[in-house]
């Protein structure tokens, strides 16, 4: 049974209850099942389905819902794309995946270029009157039936692909497939304490694997996901109490606004069972009042799209604040020096994990897919992680910091998250990031790129000074340049590769 046929079940055992919940339209179970049929029975009779690439170019509506799980019913590959990226890298992304349908909402329908879609043999439009050569969603949907989709789940059969953000270079197509996904959606429904009550309130974009954390388990469970278009600390915290949210994922910039806005009230957290923060690191300021605020409910999660995962609950991060946490029951993980060899725990080295929800690969990239992995002498394989971590002696796990990040000055290894912890303590920084820039003396030394909060006083070189201060020797910042602000991409990750280039790009590389 996958999870289609979880979800029918719920069709017929909660028909009356709501399972998707937006700002125009509230789906009860029994309607959700009927769209999703619709969907997917028009996909099989457009020949989309058993395998064929379905992309979605969507905003947070209803429709979009409609359409990711009816993909997923008709055998399709669903393959929902970041609304957020160029022009140019969603053509790209298009192309990779040899899409066979494309759904779009109105507003993006202009960025659709004819090569980008070419492959597309149905092309629809939501929102509004659909343009020449596009069919209108509504229409198109109702025109199809409701009968029960005579199409037959392949368990090993590719369920969805989705996009890297490509915060280190052209983004891959991560693919998973139908067993692997109701394997993630019930291992992490168990670790986040989700149930069939459960009432997830999603802000982030359909596209995101961040907002698949909430949707896949809450759904699996025959629960409510109350979708928004986007995030505002305003609107969330209104949603929180209006709707009596029970379970919700955040990046930590978001949680960082929320606990920032002038509107923010801890009667708005009152409902909450479950409130989780991955994508990025959280700031040790912002969880010590997160658990302050969710004592009980509050947690954190490390993984990747490509299917490594650690959970840490409240009762865990009380004693252990600095890590984050375990692997997921079944799930395998362990810690390689740079000759691939496991390491005892305490050494620090990569992150590796193997796993029965781990991704296929990277769709139509055998290298990428091969450097993903490492093979053990047994002959099992374990995702590459590009994180180095340790495992302290109650078998929790620490991150120290990106693999790729790490600094070597003179010989010694720098990591930069160790010096941002320090930057981060300080009242006057709000957001920082550091990284190595060329020296000709040590090849490469810290350098800091700090926000400051609206009242700080401070100057870069004070904040230099204070840090240095704080640091080992090794670790001291060569300069700290004040900012306006820090790119980040669409889910809130901090787009190191951005700041580091145009210190690099005169040498042609980052070997210095």
């Amino acid at each position: 049974m996958m999870l289609p046929d979880l979800l029918a079940q719920h069709g017929q055992w909660r028909a009356n209850q709501l399972a998707v919940v937006t700002e125009s339209e509230a789906l009860t179970w029994r309607t959700f099942i009927s769209r999703i049929n619709l969907v997917a029975n028009g996909l099989l009779t457009a020949g989309c389905g058993g395998g064929e690439r379905v992309a979605l170019v969507m905003d947070n509506e209803v429709s979009t819902v409609e359409v990711l799980f009816g993909a997923i019913r008709a055998g399709s590959v669903v393959v929902p794309l970041n609304t957020s990226v160029s022009d140019d890298a969603l053509e790209a992304m298009l192309s990779d995946a040899g899409v066979r349908a494309i759904f779009v909402s109105h507003a993006h329908q202009s960025r659709i270029s004819t090569s980008g879609a070419s492959g597309a043999t149905l092309k629809v439009v939501s929102g509004r009157t659909a343009a020449a050569g596009w069919d209108d969603y509504v229409e198109w949907r109702d025109a199809q039936t409701a009968d029960e989709p005579g199409a037959t789940i392949d368990p090993d059969s590719l369920c969805n692909i989705i996009y890297s953000s490509g915060t280190t270079g052209r983004p891959k197509g991560i693919a998973h497939t139908h067993r692997s996904r109701l394997y993630w959606a019930h291992d992490l429904g168990h670790a986040l304490r989700y149930h069939s009550a459960a009432r997830t309130l999603i802000t982030t974009g359909l596209y995101s694997n961040i907002t698949w954390v909430g949707m896949l388990p809450t759904l699996m469970l025959g629960g409510t996901i109350v979708v928004r278009p986007r995030f505002g600390p305003f609107d969330v915290l209104r949603t929180l109490a209006d709707e009596r949210i029970t379970h919700f994922c955040m990046v930590p910039v978001q949680f960082q606004r929320l606990l920032e806005s002038r509107d923010f009230s801890e009667a708005a957290l009152a409902t909450v069972q479950s409130a989780m923060s991955c994508g990025a690191p959280l700031p040790a300021a912002i969880k010590h009042r997160l658990l302050q605020l969710l004592p009980d409910s509050f947690f954190e999660l490390y993984g990747s799209t490509e299917g490594i995962i650690t959970t840490i609950s409240p009762e865990e991060m009380r004693d252990h604040p600095a890590s984050v946490g375990k692997p997921l029951p079944g799930e395998l993980l362990a810690i390689l020096d740079p000759a691939d060899q496991p390491v005892p725990w305490g050494e620090a080295g990569e992150v590796v994990a193997s796993s029965r929800f781990a991704m296929n690969g990277y769709w139509n990239n055998p290298e990428a897919t091969n450097q993903a992995f490492w093979t053990d002498a047994a002959g099992r394989r374990w995702l590459r992680s590009g994180d180095i971590g340790r495992v302290d002696a109650d078998g929790f796990l620490c991150i120290t910091d990106r693999k790729k990040d790490m600094i070597i000055s003179g010989g010694q290894n720098i990591y930069p998250a160790d010096i941002e912890a320090v930057l981060l303590a300080h009242p006057q920084v709000a957001e920082c990031a550091v990284f190595g820039v060329p020296s000709e003396r040590w090849g490469e030394t810290p350098l800091g790129l700090v926000v400051l909060n609206a009242s700080a006083s401070i100057t870069a070189d004070e904040l230099r000074d204070w840090t240095n201060q704080r640091v080992g020797r090794q670790q001291r910042l060569h300069a700290i340049e004040l900012r306006e602000s820090l790119p980040r991409n669409a889910n809130g990750k901090l787009l190191k590769r951005e700041l580091r280039e145009p210190y690099w790009s005169m040498l042609g590389s980052r070997c210095a």
